[in-house]
């Protein structure tokens, strides 16, 4: 009956995120600001992200590209777009709220979200995490100068040196102020930001003074 039992919970494990992403896509969205907050602003996406994370092979990835000073690179490229400010803005939206909400009364969710504990797999595979050769080989690579010759050599990277740059160009902050501007950014509220919104009612004199509309172009004579 125990048999059964883990076999039915590791077989339950399996179906409930048949169609997750893989560690490597995991790992690549957590160390994007960006990608990282639509990832909690989704509940689905966040429990496939916290069953990967329950998978050594994402910690392993997500180490392997910490040792790389590109990364950091590319999270501070992320972090300075003006992008990144209607992706976090979007925690304000309702529409975010009502998912969660949806997914706390959902029994699918927890069932979901249980699934990675009740595996058996997963712990096998963090006992044998040790003898994964990534983790042999990142162990080795500590011992590689070009290791400490890329991390030397980064302030000189012309992708570091743009980015060193940029808080000099006006251009940023002028898009940076638009973005913030924007009523898209915003989600649901930014609807209340758009004067379009109201219609008339912006303008109360609409109705005393319409606009006037310019007359028809006379029609062209026709040819003989």
């Amino acid at each position: 009956m125990k048999k059964f039992s883990a076999l039915l919970m590791a077989l339950m494990a399996q179906v409930a995120f048949a169609d997750q992403p893989t560690p490597e896509a995991t790992a690549s969205a957590l160390l994007d600001p960006a990608k990282a907050a639509q990832t909690a602003q989704d509940p689905k996406a966040a429990v496939a992200a916290m069953t990967n994370l329950m998978d050594p092979a994402t910690s392993i990835i997500m180490m392997q590209k910490g040792m790389d000073p590109a990364t950091y690179t590319k999270m501070l490229q992320a972090g300075m777009s003006p992008d990144i400010l209607k992706t976090y803005a979007n925690f304000a939206d309702p529409a975010v709220a009502m998912k969660w909400l949806a997914a706390s009364m959902d029994p699918n969710f927890y069932m979901a979200a249980m699934a990675p504990f009740l595996n058996p797999n997963m712990y096998v595979k963090w006992m044998m995490a040790p003898l994964d050769p990534r983790v042999w080989n990142m162990a080795l690579n500590t011992l590689n100068p070009n290791l400490y010759l890329n991390w030397a050599m980064a302030p000189l990277n012309p992708a570091n040196m743009n980015l060193m740059m940029a808080p000099l160009n006006p251009n940023l902050y002028t898009q940076w102020a638009a973005a913030a501007a924007n009523p898209a950014t915003y989600g649901t509220w930014g609807a209340f930001m758009n004067p379009a919104t109201y219609g008339n009612i912006a303008n109360p004199l609409a109705g005393f003074f319409p606009v006037p509309v310019a007359p028809a172009a006379p029609a062209a004579p026709a040819a003989k």
